[in-house]
């Protein structure tokens, strides 16, 4: 890797000031477990790394008074694990974590980090641009996109939106709160994914010299919960296709529904066509079946991922059941 300045603020404030106001000259090193790959790609090259590791108020995880669960941007993997609170309230959180299978990671990676890691296209990873783009045209819909995004793929960007905790945050309705040179500001998870649609932008309403601080969860209110993602190997992988649930019932009657696929698009993608075939229902296999189907009624697969449809309803119809209890 390029060589770099390195900076250890220990406050949110210190560390913005340390941030230039154009992507790529600065980064923010929460673990580094995505960061340190990409330098040693040479596909990030900053002339200055801003480390959070000594800012004591992006850590921790915790109940806030008004019954909210505050995650501190730097909590790690597995804080979140062993974190009772987590474990009692929301558990799908702690599935999300459990499916990162690597314990070195699980140690140093970060949940601010996972929702704000970088695509794993291999256009990307290979030096390609984030748009991954030769003469004006993207390389993937006719190249080797067996990986990529079946929605919300018209273009310009195909990767898909790697995190294992955006689709379970966004389906529990929680928000992100950033600082910057003006202060904080909050923003709701669902809105905070963005389609790139230039090389300089990111895929995160996030400037650059802006700082992710913490993640605040809605108590869930009894609602049920469940992820499920599908992999091509048991050992640490990225899934194929993902899917986060969570359920409002009354009895066994559905009120509500939130599904939220991962792995499928450049954002993670909500699907109010899954959630408006579980309205009203109680659940079983075949309405399970009936919301997975409709889950990816729209998708478009590229010239070689058309296998993913299958992955990400069966996905939705597995994380559904799992979220029912089995039903």
């Amino acid at each position: 890797m390029e060589a770099f300045e390195y900076a250890r603020p220990t406050s949110k404030e210190e560390a913005v000031k340390l941030l230039a106001g154009t992507w790529g000259e600065t980064e923010v090193l929460a673990g580094g477990t995505d960061l340190l790959s990409l330098m040693k790609d040479y596909a990030s090259n900053p002339k200055r790394l801003v480390s959070l590791s000594g800012i004591a108020a992006l850590k921790g995880i915790s109940s806030q008074p008004d019954g909210d669960l505050r995650i501190g941007a730097t909590a790690t993997l597995q804080e979140l694990i062993a974190s009772p609170i987590v474990a009692k309230q929301y558990p799908a959180l702690v599935e999300a974590a459990h499916g990162v299978r690597s314990p070195q990671i699980q140690s140093l990676g970060t949940v601010g980090g996972d929702l704000l890691q970088r695509p794993r296209c291999w256009y990307y990873r290979g030096g390609h641009g984030l748009l991954a783009q030769h003469d004006g045209k993207s390389l993937v819909p006719d190249g080797e996109n067996q990986y990529h995004a079946i929605l919300g793929n018209s273009g310009p960007a195909y990767f898909v939106n790697p995190s294992s905790f955006a689709p379970i945050l966004i389906a529990l309705g929680a928000k992100v709160r950033v600082h910057g040179p003006s202060g904080a500001r909050e923003v709701e998870l669902s809105k905070f994914f963005r389609t790139p649609s230039s090389e300089s932008e990111r895929e995160y309403d996030l400037k650059p010299n802006e700082i992710l601080t913490e993640i605040l969860v809605p108590a869930p209110g009894g609602a049920k919960m469940a992820v499920y993602e599908v992999r091509e190997k048991e050992a640490l992988d990225w899934p194929l296709a993902a899917a986060a649930v969570v359920l409002n019932t009354s009895g066994k009657t559905v009120k509500s529904a939130r599904v939220v696929m991962g792995h499928v698009a450049p954002i993670p993608w909500p699907s109010p066509e899954a959630e408006a075939a579980l309205a009203g229902k109680t659940i079983s296999e075949s309405v399970a079946d009936e919301a997975g189907k409709a889950a990816v009624a729209k998708a478009t697969p590229l010239s070689k991922n058309a296998y993913k449809v299958q992955l990400a309803r069966v996905a939705t119809k597995r994380a559904i059941l799992a979220a029912a209890g089995g039903a």
